[in-house]
């Protein structure tokens, strides 16, 4: 009896002794990836980086270090230029982390995703729109942040993308003789954006679609 209580103590022993050094090898491994990731990141292999902080977010979802790795994952998905998996990873960190003092600086990110994508003014302004979006949100919820204020620059240029698509599709119609079409258009130029350079020349064609309009009247 003795001996069987002599051997449940060594086994005991020795599976603590192993408990501790696992858990001192999982620490060391988190520390590694880590640095890793960070020294990949720093020097631009980005996909390096992201394989470093996936693996790290994937092996120890509850390490500390967890949420320095989400973001680094969603910033080299940015770098790699993969947007549509950056702005899932930006999102997903907004939705885990609502609080997180890293939030004003994650819409921005999320708002350059779609900024950076902004096409020319004769095609589609999905991103402009939605860059548009994200930096206003940023700047209602998080005005105090240098991120709002950064912000700001790449809000005119959405906003004069806006405009300029809008006078791009008003002209056409002017030029086709779709007068009623173009005034409207000319005329959201002016009202919903006003300050971004096209104002006047907006203005000026308003008073040809009316006397256009108004010739077209004419018995």
């Amino acid at each position: 009896m003795k001996k069987l209580y002599s051997i449940c103590i060594i086994a005991l022993i020795v599976c603590s002794g192993c408990s501790l050094f696992k858990s001192e090898q999982e620490v060391e491994s988190v520390d590694v990836l880590l640095q890793e990731g960070n020294d990949a990141f720093n020097k631009g292999k980005f996909t390096d980086a992201l394989n470093s902080f996936q693996q790290l977010k994937d092996w120890y979802p509850f390490s500390k270090h967890v949420i320095q790795a989400e973001l680094k994952i969603a910033d080299a998905h940015y770098h790699l230029e993969q947007y549509e998996d950056a702005i899932f990873a930006y999102e997903e960190f907004t939705e885990l982390h609502p609080s997180n003092e890293a939030i004003p600086y994650v819409f921005y990110q999320l708002g350059r995703c779609y900024f950076d994508r902004i096409d020319t003014i004769d095609r589609d302004q999905t991103n402009a729109r939605k860059a548009l979006d994200t930096f206003m949100q940023l700047q209602k919820q998080h005005p105090d942040s240098t991120y709002a204020e950064k912000a700001t620059d790449h809000i005119n240029r959405c906003l004069k993308n806006l405009a300029g698509n809008e006078f791009y599709i008003a002209r056409f119609y002017y030029k086709s003789g779709h007068y009623k079409a173009a005034l409207d258009r000319f005329k959201a130029v002016v009202t919903q954006y006003p300050d971004v350079g096209i104002h006047q020349e907006a203005l000026k064609y308003i008073v040809k679609c009316q006397a256009s309009l108004e010739k077209q009247s004419r018995p």
